[in-house]
């Protein structure tokens, strides 16, 4: 039976690096996988090519809570157009906005969910968003959070504060979850992404899972991005892959700012041993 398997993360938090990959290993080309045909694979929720059947107004034109009323409506959609299982990314909490799910239960069959230390995320989100650190870390509070929808590309997407992100993803129950850490992920690419393929049946063939790792690793991202360009880059960024490292919050941060995060999101990061 088709269906969506989540590749669900708060912002800048390796989501983009794990579609790569997926998209790398499932088709299992010679040569690394252009930037813009990532999508072939890898789809991602907020695009309006799954909004614009389902409403006679440009999905840009809605206003959010009539968004939020067909979101569940335009994954289902997406599902029932695939026959095979549609790897599909989103940045929005699990959970209920304006009343609706965010979420269609009934076009799932599975989620990778991908946590990373939010000192770091902070960082990278001031970056992409365009803002100060303390407002990225005000964002990452706040409960209402939303992320700005693409003119002509995406519609809004609902994610709340990072710790309710996690809480609420991880405590998915309905099909299989794999849960992953960013910094696990950099550490040990080849085990921890070729994990992930073994255990989604796409391939358990070591040199087609390492020539993929090696494919969507950041020195070959940086190099794409320079070269093509990435769609999904900031306006506010000079490059959408960064620096892939972690820990860069001890240079970043202040104390005080270190240890508000610590505050606002000590329970989730207690959890995952970022405290």
């Amino acid at each position: 039976m088709p269906g969506i398997l989540w590749l669900a993360s708060y912002p800048k938090s390796g989501n983009t690096w794990m579609r790569v990959f997926l998209a790398n290993v499932i088709l299992g080309e010679e040569k690394p996988l252009a930037l813009q045909r990532i999508n072939e694979v890898c789809s991602s929720e907020p695009n309006e090519v799954w909004f614009a059947p389902l409403t006679k107004a440009p999905p840009g034109q809605l206003s959010d809570k009539k968004v939020a009323a067909l979101r569940t409506k335009a994954q289902e959609r997406a599902a029932s157009l695939n026959r095979n299982i549609l790897p599909m990314k989103t940045h929005s909490f699990l959970g209920k906005d304006y009343g609706y799910p965010t979420i269609s239960v009934k076009a799932s069959v599975g989620v990778i969910y991908i946590v990373r230390d939010p000192r770091d995320v902070a960082i990278s989100a001031a970056d992409h968003y365009g803002l100060t650190i303390d407002q990225a870390i005000e964002m990452m509070r706040d409960k209402t959070t939303r992320g700005r929808p693409m003119a002509g590309n995406t519609v809004y997407e609902r994610m709340g504060s990072w710790s309710d992100h996690v809480k609420s993803w991880t405590g998915w129950r309905h099909s299989p979850l794999i849960v992953l850490r960013y910094e696990d992920m950099l550490a040990d690419p080849l085990r921890q992404l070729g994990g992930v393929a073994r255990k989604l049946g796409v391939t358990r063939d070591d040199a087609k899972i390492a020539r993929a790792v090696e494919f969507s690793s950041f020195k070959v991202l940086q190099a794409q991005e320079e070269q093509t360009g990435f769609v999904e880059k900031s306006v506010n960024s000079q490059r959408f892959f960064r620096s892939g490292r972690s820990g860069g919050w001890r240079e970043k941060l202040s104390p005080s700012q270190a240890a508000e995060i610590g505050r606002d999101h000590a329970v989730q990061m207690k959890r995952f041993g970022y405290l």
